[in-house]
């Protein structure tokens, strides 16, 4: 996944073992990807390192027939294995130059940041895209506290990487995430929770590419 191929992405989708059964992780994938998702990634905290290399190898069989990256969480190795398009780690993982090294030079590699510092830090240890959150208080990262808004504009001043803001980020508060500044935004559990995926992230998708056509023009 090239550096091209990271800034056109706009909505980021996480497929969360927390949120869906490992036995329909592939049809919600199918169904992310109808919504238009540029990024899927696989998230699995409680699930063996086998159970999610399999999972991982079904996914990217999906995935890559559609043309959609495939990121891992957490596991560079799983990454290599299913030649996975990413890998994405946290602030606990080891540096990116020990993940790259394992998960292999064409496997673009995200981390978490949750500060304007995290996020720099992230951009020199050589981040190729970061996600930056909770913007908002969320069950996916109950034990973080929330970043809100007013951050957002100042990390798009800070870093020049691709930044996906992630945290309760929703279709309803979407807008306003927007509005402070947010180019790219992950969302989970308003996805993987919707009765209808594939409308609810199409409405997602159309409020970015507005956002994107509306600085297009201005540049």
């Amino acid at each position: 996944m090239t550096a091209a191929d990271l800034n056109s992405c706009r909505l980021y989708g996480i497929l969360d073992l927390g949120y869906v059964e490992s036995s329909e992780a592939v049809k919600v994938a199918e169904q992310m990807i109808a919504a238009g998702i540029d990024l899927l990634q696989l998230r699995a905290k409680a699930q063996p390192a086998s159970e999610i290399a399999r999972l991982a190898a079904d996914l990217h069989r999906v995935t890559a027939a559609h043309g959609v990256p495939l990121i891992i969480n957490d596991h560079p190795e799983i990454a290599r294995l299913v030649a996975a398009e990413g890998v994405h780690v946290g602030q606990d993982d080891p540096p990116i130059a020990e993940v790259r090294e394992i998960a292999g030079p064409n496997c673009s590699v995200g981390k978490s940041t949750h500060s304007v510092d995290q996020a720099i830090r992230a951009f020199y240890e050589g981040a190729d895209y970061i996600g930056f959150g909770p913007i908002f208080a969320t069950p996916t990262k109950p034990d973080y506290r929330p970043i809100g808004l007013e951050d957002i504009r100042k990390v798009h001043d800070a870093v020049r990487l691709p930044i996906f803001c992630i945290g309760g980020i929703k279709l309803d508060n979407l807008p306003e995430v927007i509005e402070a500044g947010a180019r790219r935004v992950v969302i989970v559990s308003g996805l993987l929770l919707a009765e209808d995926i594939a409308a609810y992230g199409r409405a997602a998708k159309e409020l970015l590419n507005r956002k994107s056509q509306i600085e297009n023009q201005k540049s």
